[in-house]
């Protein structure tokens, strides 16, 4: 939310009301500002004034920023239709304006950052910014030297005109990798084992732009960033 702002507006998003119950609720004299009784739906308010709805004050929380443990079956949008968001895992107020920070597929596991700051979260998640994303790669087929090589280099995806930037990948297992990306094209991580002949069975995000999923979260928990991992 940016201000100065409508009366109408501000009302609408702080107190989760319709627009239409909002502006009636206005007409009655529920709103004031700084005491005084306002009318006017297009009244302009800024960030340090005192909003009234009924008589209790409505405040604006600022920027706000949550890593989240998502489970699979879980889709990283604000509302579906068909399945589950990981906005319903969030028990936290005023969350219309919240985006998504480096979306997962519904069937990948890990790291996901929920912000109401475009700002903030263009910089972690833009190629132009050089952030790397970490994931956990597990493989149908083992994994050879030369696959690697490929994926260290930048290889070419289906219906792309250049290849993948170069990842950084630690070999763990025969079947498992850790693999590093500063890219965010549409099923990367699948796509860039699918150009080495290989296929990936299990996909878990562990860090994004040096923030990392904290361990202590469970499936499906969440808490909000640190000052430190802000400035990461």
């Amino acid at each position: 939310m940016k201000f100065p702002c409508r009366l109408d507006k501000f009302i609408s998003h702080i107190a989760e009301l319709p627009r239409s119950k909002t502006k009636a609720g206005i007409k009655r004299k529920y709103a004031t500002v700084n005491g005084e009784v306002i009318t006017s739906f297009d009244y302009s308010i800024n960030q340090d004034d005192d909003v009234r709805w009924q008589g209790e004050p409505l405040v604006f929380l600022g920027k706000r920023y949550f890593m989240l443990h998502k489970p699979a079956g879980y889709v990283c949008a604000n509302k579906d239709d068909l399945h589950p968001t990981v906005f319903d895992l969030l028990d936290e107020p005023n969350m219309s304006d919240f985006h998504v920070a480096g979306r997962l597929d519904i069937d990948t596991t890990g790291l996901v950052i929920i912000t109401n700051d475009g700002d903030w979260s263009h910089k972690i998640t833009a190629p132009k910014h050089n952030k790397f994303k970490t994931y956990l790669v597990e493989t149908q087929e083992p994994i050879d030297e030369e696959a690697i090589a490929a994926l260290e280099q930048g290889v070419q995806l289906h219906n792309e005109k250049e290849l993948t930037r170069p990842a950084i990948v630690e070999k763990l297992a025969s079947y498992s990798l850790r693999l590093s990306i500063c890219e965010g094209k549409y099923h990367q991580v699948k796509r860039m084992l699918a150009a080495v002949g290989n296929k990936v069975v299990e996909l878990h995000r562990e860090k994004i732009a040096g923030i990392t999923l904290d361990e202590s979260l469970a499936s499906g928990e969440y808490r909000a960033l640190t000052e430190a991992e802000l400035k990461l």
